[in-house]
């Protein structure tokens, strides 16, 4: 569903801006999640829009108390070894994918 803002177009109240990971832009709707930097159990208030592939990825990476106190920027998660070939990747992909990633053993 696209939501119309006044005074602008369709094209332009779909728009959500860079992905603060992958860098592609993103639209409003299913391609797209809330992250919390820092997890909301771990204090956090703090929150970006980013395209659920690169959320998915992030979660199914680093446990919480990790994105906590590591991986808590957009700087931190793309300089991480494992986010730079999936950032390599996923820019050849749509905007609209949504992906799947398995979490990783010993995770619930």
């Amino acid at each position: 569903m696209t939501i119309k803002r006044q005074g602008r177009s369709e094209a332009e109240a779909t728009r959500l801006g860079p992905c603060p990971i992958c860098g592609r832009d993103m639209v409003e709707g299913p391609s797209v999640d809330r992250h919390h930097w820092v997890p909301r159990r771990e204090g956090g208030t703090g929150w970006d829009y980013l395209h659920r592939i690169c959320h998915k990825k992030l979660h199914s990476l680093f446990d919480e108390r990790t994105l906590a106190n590591i991986i808590n920027t957009a700087e931190a998660a793309r300089s991480h070894p494992d986010m730079e070939s999936f950032i390599k990747w996923v820019r050849k992909q749509p905007i609209e994918l949504i992906g799947r990633h398995e979490k990783p053993k010993g995770r619930r």
